[in-house]
């Protein structure tokens, strides 16, 4: 069909409308990005952490000094490989809101804060556009608003070595999240959103970020429910940050004015005098994707300080009853191990060794974890028939790698849960996709909850995350179903509010009823959480031996 000279000059004129509110202050000049969704990004909610506040906890900025800025772009993205570096900025701390077109502040609208994945070390929020969830509310008649974040990232965000833990240092990336979000109790009201009903989600490590929080009850301070995607607090080994000593000095190393004394325990103030130049060539020397996946060095650490947010291993907290009561939604996809796994089958003892070397604390005895490793080994078999999802794909490394990182994980959080009485949801996602060769992969779901079934818009979804399949019936299908059922979430804290597309009722896991939605085109249907049931039983047997 032809679009006349006329109707075109109109849209275009209309996607760059301007449209304002007032912050404070401040009036903040955003722009329309669709007929029903308006778009306000960039917005700092902290003090740049670069020079003197380089490496140290986030300085919250609820309100600007300006009287009028611009609102109608992204913030730069924090520092990470993989990225064109005039993209990148230390000064990275901004905050976006997608949100009904013409919304008055007295709306007050539930909001869906998002947290971005990407092994702690890459990840923006720029390559997340929500217009398409909101576009999703309005037309079901519940609309919502949608905010998401930058964090910092890497050895920036995640310092490690005894001096970061001397410091009080640690896990600045986490204590970003928590600033972003009492950012959004002192401002969302401006943008015509509930603070009493603000729903956290994100994936991967942002899930693994949320889940965190999730192990603070101050957490029922900022936010009322949760989703988590393909990630739980537990879902990375945890450890000390002196554990990690020779990757800091390895980073300080790379930053060339504090090269000199990367060995010394005392480079926290040199690297505050470098420039920003040199910090950001040695964070992209240190780090890459590769490494950030076979490492896991760049994660949160183990904090024993008073207050700290990450005091324990989670089983443990789990064990204390230390998380939030508040209802949530977890889940992960069929086939998550395969897009941290060799292509190549190993033999027992090698991915032994290399669990070993991935979960040893590496000082002391090593007995009690190689011994653990055995006996899962044991019931991870290298054979097809076993009732492995993963059948036609390498078998032991992708389904253990799997379990431990995401299922068991997943499972132990969903149980500890519904024991305590909390309001829960689980799903496994399955919809199958056209190239078979690596099936329901990790961050695949991410298309669908974000309905971009095809990609609509420029902004789009990062390009490492893996293809979105075909556009078929099935899969848009699907697509609608689970916007329904997280918007449905955020709205009522029930995936089940009877609104937008016809789809089945999502019983809540308890412990007499541990079921899952399984999340497919053409077959979404409740499904028991039993699959593997004695090999992650073991490994939430041994989680604190695997540093879980």
């Amino acid at each position: 069909m032809l679009t006349s000279p006329f109707l075109l000059l109109s849209l275009l004129t209309y996607v760059h409308a301007v449209t304002e509110l007032k912050l404070g202050r401040t009036t903040l000049s955003g722009r329309d990005v669709s007929p029903r969704v308006e778009f306000y990004g960039g917005i700092p909610f902290a003090e740049p952490p670069v020079g003197a506040r380089r490496l140290r906890p986030t300085v919250l900025k609820t309100l600007l000094n300006a009287g009028r800025f611009d609102a109608s772009q992204y913030g730069k993205a924090c520092v990470q490989p993989m990225a064109d570096p005039s993209t990148l900025s230390e000064d990275c701390l901004t905050i976006n809101i997608h949100r009904p077109k013409g919304l008055k502040s007295s709306a007050k609208l539930p909001v869906l804060f998002w947290t971005y994945g990407g092994a702690f070390i890459i990840g923006s929020s720029n390559t997340y556009n929500g217009s398409e969830i909101v576009e999703r509310s309005v037309a079901r008649g519940t609309p919502l608003i949608f905010v998401n974040f930058n964090y910092r990232l890497g050895p920036l965000g995640f310092p490690q070595g005894q001096e970061a833990d001397n410091q009080r240092s640690l896990n600045l990336g986490v204590l970003d999240q928590m600033a972003a979000l009492e950012w959004v109790q002192e401002n969302i009201g401006s943008f015509g959103g509930d603070k009493k009903k603000v729903t956290i989600f994100g994936e991967s490590a942002g899930s693994i970020l949320t889940g965190l929080l999730y192990m603070n009850p101050e957490l029922e301070r900022w936010a009322r429910g949760a989703i988590m995607e393909s990630g739980s607090s537990n879902s990375v080994p945890a450890f000390r940050a002196r554990r990690n000593e020779p990757s800091w000095q390895h980073f300080v190393g790379n930053v060339t004015s504090c090269a000199s004394i990367a060995t010394s325990g005392r480079t926290f103030p040199c690297l505050r005098n470098a420039t920003t130049e040199e910090v950001t060539a040695g964070l992209l020397q240190t780090t890459t994707l590769n490494t950030a996946i076979s490492d896991m060095v760049w994660t949160p650490a183990l904090d024993r300080h008073p207050g700290s947010v990450y005091p324990e291993l989670s089983s443990r907290l789990y064990a204390k009853g230390r998380f939030a009561r508040i209802p949530f939604i977890a889940g992960t996809n069929l086939d998550e191990g395969t897009s941290f796994s060799s292509r190549t089958s190993l033999s027992n003892q090698a991915l032994k060794d290399s669990l070993v070397a991935l979960s040893s604390p590496r000082s002391g005895s090593q007995d009690a974890l190689g011994a653990a490793l055995d006996q899962v080994l044991t019931l991870y078999p290298e054979d097809p028939s076993a009732g492995s999802p993963y059948a036609k794909l390498i078998m032991l490394r992708c389904l253990l790698v799997g379990d431990l990182v995401f299922d068991a994980p997943r499972r132990m959080l969903s149980e500890v849960a519904a024991r305590a009485g909390v309001k829960t949801y689980g799903y496994l996602f399955t919809h199958p996709q056209p190239d078979p060769s690596s099936g329901v992969v990790h961050g695949l779901e991410i298309h669908y909850v974000f309905g971009q079934i095809p990609p609509t818009s420029p902004d789009g979804l990062p390009p490492y995350l893996p293809p979105y399949g075909s556009a078929d019936e099935a899969a848009r299908n699907v697509s609608t179903i689970m916007m329904d059922y997280w918007i449905s979430f955020a709205a009522t804290l029930s995936p089940n509010d009877g609104k937008g597309i016809q789809r089945p009722h999502w019983p809540q896991y308890t412990p007499a009823k541990k079921v899952l939605m399984q999340l497919r085109g053409g077959n979404t249907t409740v499904i028991w959480d039993n699959y593997r049931k004695e090999g992650i039983a073991v490994l939430h047997t041994n989680a604190a031996v695997l540093q879980h």
